[in-house]
């Protein structure tokens, strides 16, 4: 399977906070004006940005969408350590550093029609861009984007005017602009969200995928995930359960996210045997089957 590659189009840009909004659950979502970097990003790539004075030590974003006609892109993160609550207390009109865009993105085209995207937590946005520019297929690839949180998700949910086969009763709360966009989407969570799936969100696909015929799995799916660690296990589980190709966007923790300090190194099967592999260069998006978890 072919990646979207960002090697060679990486740029250092002094970007403008557009605009910077606070959501439920601690969370922020920053829209920076950066037209270079916004010019190459592809879904599943990050920026690396300042953060703030007196922290020389940038962090590791993933973009949530990119519009490179009006030279912006957006980033959501949460604000619980030094560096994301002296981001948090940025201003519209404020300036910041960013070197992007970083990493190996999902791939970029020959979709299957029925596309499965799973975005766990800070893993949801690169699944959001994802989706996005898998609109540019509509006809022919229709995805079902699943998001699962267990803080309250950064976006008033709404029940779903998509009429969805599969989905447990009950289970109807959908992204809003996931459906202005004309994208399926449900919601899963432990914590009892109304409209939610009342458990994990790969429980949710699960379920979703039991109901389709065997025909279908086996020729119009294929499964896109981002999230942590734990559900991009049970994610690699579900795609070797059901035969299905899979790529996982891998978070990890980073230093210089470009690779130098190789920190982010994971164990990645090869057609030469096991390899360390860098998350940030290298990555972060692998095929499921390759990765090893420890």
């Amino acid at each position: 399977m072919s990646y979207g590659s960002q090697r060679g189009s990486l740029r250092v840009e002094e970007a403008e906070v557009l605009a910077h909004s606070k959501h439920a659950g601690n969370q922020y979502v920053m829209r920076l004006r950066a037209p270079q970097i916004a010019a190459l990003a592809q879904a599943g790539a990050f920026v690396h940005v300042h953060c703030g004075a007196g922290l020389p030590m940038r962090r590791p974003m993933s973009i949530m969408r990119a519009n490179r006609g009006d030279s912006w892109l957006d980033i959501l993160y949460k604000a619980h350590g030094s560096g994301t609550r002296l981001l948090a207390a940025r201003k519209v009109g404020e300036r910041l550093s960013l070197i992007g865009p970083i990493g190996v993105s999902f791939r970029q085209e020959a979709y299957r029609a029925r596309p499965l995207l799973i975005g766990g937590g800070v893993g949801i946005p690169p699944i959001l861009f994802l989706a996005e520019h898998m609109k540019q297929w509509e006809e022919t690839v229709s995805p079902l984007v699943l998001m699962g949180s267990e803080v309250p998700f950064p976006f008033t949910a709404r029940p779903s005017r998509i009429l969805l086969r599969g989905m447990p009763e009950g289970v109807i709360a959908a992204m809003p602009l996931l459906e202005d966009w004309n994208i399926a989407s449900r919601l899963a969570s432990l914590k009892g969200y109304p409209g939610c799936f009342e458990g994990y969100v790969t429980d949710l696909a699960r379920h979703w995928l039991r109901t389709l015929e065997p025909d279908t799995i086996r020729n119009d799916v294929e499964v896109f995930a981002c999230g942590p660690t734990a559900m991009l296990k049970a994610v690699q589980k579900l795609a070797l359960d059901f035969a299905l190709p899979c790529q996982l966007s891998l978070e990890e923790f980073m230093a210089c996210a470009v690779g130098g300090c190789a920190g982010c190194s994971v164990r990645i099967e090869t057609a030469a045997g096991p390899a360390m592999k860098r998350v940030c260069v290298d990555g972060p998006v692998f095929e499921a089957a390759s990765v090893v978890f420890s």
